[in-house]
């Protein structure tokens, strides 16, 4: 790997997690208090999951970017150049949908509006893993466990709306 493109690596993993920082700015104060006090279905995972697995699945997300920037410079086509430009401003438009289900859900504190946002964000990222797998196959398999695990988040949210609105 040539070091401008470990230096795009580190870049497009850095723009990623900084996102997930974002994010935690709203997350982190109200875990230990409004949603630990929160009815939680039976399912709900322990609190010290979200922080570990946001981070490699914020990881995973640059790595894509990466190659999907990778892909954009190497292209000798414009076309091409238009499908990898086209796949990352997608990619840009849903990571910030991302950070926007964390302000709604922790900062404001309103599930339903939550779950509405993270079915938005849902179909973003399937979105943005077909853009991806039109200029990197690989790039498109790394979201995959993004969008298992906000299907998840989904139906979790989903979950605790419903038990606060009984």
């Amino acid at each position: 790997m040539k070091i401008n493109n470990a230096f795009k690596l580190i870049v497009a993993i850095a723009v990623c997690e900084s996102a997930g920082i974002i994010g935690s700015i709203f997350t982190a104060p109200a875990i230990g208090g409004w949603y630990a006090n929160l009815s939680k279905p039976s399912f709900s995972p322990p609190n010290w999951i979200f922080a570990p697995v946001w981070t490699v699945l914020f990881a995973l997300m640059g790595v894509a970017l990466f190659f999907v920037w990778l892909s954009y410079n190497k292209a000798s086509q414009k076309k091409d150049k238009i499908k990898a430009k086209s796949a990352i401003i997608i990619f840009f438009v849903q990571l910030i949908v991302n950070v926007l289900w964390s302000i709604l859900f922790f900062g404001l504190q309103n599930p339903g509006a939550a779950f509405a946002e993270i079915i938005i964000l849902w179909f973003e990222i399937v979105i943005t893993i077909y853009a991806f797998a039109k200029v990197s196959q690989t790039a498109a398999w790394l979201l995959v466990p993004y969008l298992l695990w906000v299907s998840f988040a989904a139906y979790l949210n989903y979950s605790i709306w419903q038990l606060i609105a009984k």
